[in-house]
C-alpha cells in the first residue's frame, strides 16, 4: 500500500497520479523540492516495482523531455470505492436466483481468482510452500496477512485486514469467495476457525489435507 513507503516516494506516486499526461524528472524536482538526481533515484526505485513507467517524449525546442507516468499497478495503489458496486451486483444476484446461486457463484469467482493467480506464479510442490506462497499474495493483496504460520502441524494463515469487511459485516456468506480462492490455490480443504465479520479478532484459516 502507499502508505507503507517513504514521504517522497508518496509525493512523487501522487503527483503523477494529478499529472496523468506525466511528468519530466525536472518537473518532479520542482513539484518535490528536491534534487534532480534524488528524482532519478525514486524513480528507479518506483521503475523496479513496477509502478513508474516511462511515457512519450515531449517536444520541447530542443532535445525532447522524457515524461513518467504511473503504471496500471501504480494506480492501484490508490483507494477506490469499489464496495458499492461489489454490494450491488451481490444483491442483484440475490434477488435474481437467491441464495444458494449466490453462493454457488461466489465459489466459482473464487477459484477462477485463483486460477489466475496460479498461472501467474512459480508451481509450488509442497504444501507448506503454497501455503506461504498464498500468503504472500494476500499480503499483497491488502489483507495483512504476514507469513504463514503452522498450528498442530498444519499451515495456518492469520489475516487482521478483510479486504471485503463492509460486505462480510452484512452477509458473512462473501467469505465463500475466500474460502474458495485458498482452497484451489492450496489444493487443501479449509477450516475456517475465526472470522472477524462473526466478531473474532482476526480471520484464521487452517490449511488441512484433502480427503482422499
Amino acid at each position: 500500500m502507499i502508505k507503507v513507503m517513504g514521504n517522497r516516494q508518496q509525493a512523487l506516486l501522487t503527483l503523477l497520479l494529478h499529472t496523468k499526461t506525466g511528468l519530466t524528472v525536472d518537473e518532479l524536482s520542482r513539484g518535490l523540492h528536491v534534487t534532480r538526481n534524488a528524482v532519478r533515484q525514486h524513480l528507479a526505485s518506483l521503475g523496479s516495482d513496477g509502478l513508474v513507467e516511462t511515457g512519450i517524449s515531449r517536444p520541447s525546442g530542443g532535445r525532447p523531455e522524457q515524461l513518467y507516468v504511473l503504471s496500471d499497478k501504480g494506480l492501484e495503489l490508490f483507494p477506490r470505492q469499489y464496495s458499492w458496486f461489489a454490494e450491488l451486483v451481490i444483491d442483484t444476484i440475490r434477488d435474481d436466483a437467491g441464495d444458494d446461486v449466490l453462493k454457488e457463484r461466489l465459489g466459482r469467482m473464487g477459484e477462477r481468482v485463483a486460477d489466475q493467480l496460479l498461472a501467474q506464479s512459480q508451481p509450488a510442490t509442497e504444501p507448506q510452500e503454497k501455503v506461504q506462497k498464498l500468503a504472500r499474495i494476500m499480503q499483497e493483496m491488502g489483507y495483512n496477512t504476514g507469513e504463514a504460520g503452522v498450528i498442530d502441524g498444519q499451515p495456518v494463515i492469520e489475516a487482521d485486514n478483510c479486504v471485503f469487511h463492509k460486505l462480510a459485516m452484512k452477509d458473512p456468506e462473501i467469505c465463500r469467495f475466500d474460502l474458495a480462492m485458498m482452497a484451489r490455490f492450496t489444493d487443501s480443504t479449509i477450516d475456517h476457525q475465526e472470522c472477524m465479520a462473526r466478531g473474532g479478532n482476526v480471520c484464521r484459516f487452517k490449511f488441512l489435507p484433502k480427503a482422499k
